[in-house]
């Protein structure tokens, strides 16, 4: 974490004290340093520890860094079974820091980046990973109409949608040209199945990274990055899910190829799947390979994109450039799929 930022504390503790009911006497601003996408910030108080999360800086590609996005899904699903922080405001007079962001509570845990979990022992392991199923699944069995976010996306031909919008992304982020993903944007559409699972609400990019674990149980406080939550086919989150663990390590997002999950005390992917179909009440998921090739081209743009603003100097992480060699490792993995 680092002890500075780009923030303006005089303009930014006058705003919060007279927006936050409870805020009062803004001491320190620290940036987070995880994270590749939206600035995120430890706001400390004489009133408590807050998190600022913020659009960068600079050009922004269309829809991308959608903060009001997050605060609106972390303000719905405080009452439901999803832990999420408490969202305590939104800002888009972009006059204040310079950009749109909001100010959530603060949830003291552990974040872990590596999914192999070498912190923790074999039944703590297992136990996370099963944490992680249980806690997609509640996601995608929110009451939408409940909790007021039945109008979050368009839902309906989620896949066809995506794989426009993110084939669009990467041009708008293209550095060069890549012939495994010329191959992807034109097998995905040519062998997209039919649209038939329900509409629910998606995380847009789950993963172990993205979720805080209690202190000391191993038990998830806080679901964190809805940037890029929706409404869709929820098997979109589970086949990215799983596609992470299939990542090698040596990359900015390490996953588990080449280990023996059985010896980590971590689940199969066909016991993932298993696991999450019995937690929603559904039979088997079929076309599952288009899924995770599905999943492995839009981290494809997501990355792509991250690389780009680290050229355009606009990356929240200044390890963003290493991102641009991580596009090439994934579309390697998802053409040997096809």
């Amino acid at each position: 974490m680092s002890s500075t930022s780009s923030l303006d504390a005089e303009s930014l503790g006058n705003y919060l004290s007279s927006n936050i009911d409870s805020f009062e006497g803004l001491q320190s601003i620290e940036k987070f340093s995880g994270g590749q996408s939206n600035p995120t910030f430890l706001i400390t108080a004489n009133s408590g520890q807050y998190v600022l999360r913020r659009q960068p800086p600079g050009e922004l590609l269309k829809s991308a860094h959608a903060v009001d996005r997050e605060f609106k899904v972390i303000s719905a699903l405080r009452d439901t079974h999803v832990p999420v922080p408490i969202a305590y405001h939104l800002c888009e007079d972009r006059s204040v820091i310079g950009s749109m962001f909001y100010v959530m509570s603060y949830e003291a845990g552990r974040i872990f980046w590596n999914a192999a979990l070498p912190e923790l022992d074999k039944p703590q392991r297992g136990l996370v990973h099963h944490q992680l199923i249980e806690v997609m699944a509640a996601i995608h069995n929110v009451d939408l109409e409940a909790v007021g976010l039945s109008d979050y996306g368009k839902g309906k031909n989620y896949f066809e949608r995506q794989i426009g919008l993110w084939t669009k992304q990467y041009r708008a982020a293209e550095t060069e040209t890549i012939d495994n993903i010329e191959q992807l944007i034109s097998w995905l559409p040519a062998n997209m199945p039919a649209d038939i699972e329900n509409v629910t609400l998606l995380h847009g990019d789950y993963r172990l990274d993205n979720v805080i674990l209690h202190a000391q149980e191993p038990r998830i406080i806080a679901v964190l990055d809805w940037e890029l939550s929706t409404l869709g086919n929820p098997v979109a989150d589970l086949a990215y899910f799983c596609m992470g663990l299939r990542l090698p390590g040596g990359i900015s997002m390490p996953g588990l190829a080449g280990l023996d999950r059985q010896e980590l005390g971590v689940p199969s992917e066909e016991e993932i799947v298993a696991r999450y179909c019995e937690l929603r009440g559904i039979e088997n998921i079929p076309n599952w390979n288009f899924y995770l090739v599905f999943s492995f081209f839009r981290l494809c743009s997501i990355c792509q994109g991250v690389y780009k603003r680290a050229l355009m100097g606009n990356a929240s992480n200044e390890k963003a450039l290493d991102v641009g060699k991580t596009v090439h490792v994934l579309s390697d993995l998802a053409v040997d799929l096809i």
